[in-house]
């Protein structure tokens, strides 16, 4: 994905149609001729190993397609993460994607041969730098694990109007924010046996709320945002949905990119939504996140 194509596009639309009506001088606008950019896709989580994805961006109008997406993978890059005391050098490794039997899908982890890497796993309150080095360029950026406080309780009730899926219900929690300000949280939902996915606004701060309880907040489902959405059915569980809640503390330079980022892909196409620019903590000039989570879990049945 190449967040500058995406937000060029939308903030031309509305400017070449002014453009057009205004004057007679021809206006060409190359929108393919930009140089790819790198673009870095990482996290670790408390008690978890550290992963890294490295791609480079693709343009906008580019056919989009398995290969192309497999072709924008970078190889043979030096990755490295240090907590300050202990640097490991991550592994490019690659997995089948089951589609086709030929298209595969790369990722940077831990070296399971080395004694050390195999022991690096995310703490709580401690912090991680990430060195991307590849094509004569260096990046890159730090990200803090903080402590989270997990919800108090979670539950489900039938949303009031009519509904074309009848067993459809919404999720609600009830949470103390810390009495400290300045936390970040992000969340995502997993129903039943399929992946973990973020919420449709899954990033909150605690401007506002700091040091409250909220009683009754709701959280939409997560949804893959690959695909296009069922509105039937977008931010719903169902009745005799296993949901477990993965709930996440970050820091703010995470919180800033996810809600750019969300921003962005939501206006995407529209001609009148503000234009905004994605944030990122990479250093160097790539595009992406480098991420911590404090995580906790919730699971429940949904009976009624």
């Amino acid at each position: 994905m190449s967040f500058s194509f995406q937000h060029l596009r939308k903030s031309l639309v509305l400017l070449v149609s002014l453009l057009t009506v205004s004057c007679e001088k021809e206006v060409n606008i190359d929108l393919n001729s930009g140089t790819p950019r790198l673009v870095v896709e990482g996290q670790i989580e408390q008690n978890g190993y550290p992963f890294v994805v490295l791609t480079k961006s693709i343009g906008y109008f580019s056919k989009i397609d398995l290969s192309t997406l497999e072709n924008a993978f970078v190889h043979d890059a030096l990755v490295e993460v240090s907590d300050g005391n202990t640097t490991v050098r991550l592994k490019e490794y690659s997995l089948d994607t089951g589609v086709g039997g030929a298209n595969k899908f790369f990722i940077y982890t831990v070296d399971t041969a080395d004694p050390v890497a195999i022991n690096f796993r995310g703490r709580l309150e401690s912090s991680y730098t990430l060195t991307v080095q590849v094509e004569g360029k260096t990046y890159d950026a730090v990200t803090k694990i903080p402590n989270v406080r997990p919800v108090d309780s979670m539950w489900f009730r039938k949303p009031d109007g009519d509904l074309k899926v009848e067993t459809a219900v919404l999720m609600f929690v009830r949470f103390k924010d810390p009495d400290t300000p300045g936390n970040y949280l992000r969340y995502f939902t997993r129903r039943n046996n399929e992946l973990f996915l973020p919420g449709i606004n899954s990033v909150y701060d605690d401007k506002i709320v700091n040091g409250t309880t909220i009683d009754s907040l709701n959280l939409a489902a997560g949804y893959n945002r690959t695909r296009e959405p069922n509105f039937d059915s977008l931010g719903f569980f169902f009745r005799g949905d296993t949901v477990t809640l993965r709930w996440c503390a970050i820091d703010k330079a995470v919180y800033n990119f996810y809600r750019t980022f969300e921003y962005a892909t939501g206006t995407v196409g529209n001609p009148f939504a503000s234009p905004v620019s994605v944030e990122t903590n990479i250093r160097g000039g790539a595009l992406g996140i480098w991420a911590g989570y404090g995580t906790s879990y919730t699971s429940a049945i949904i009976l009624k």
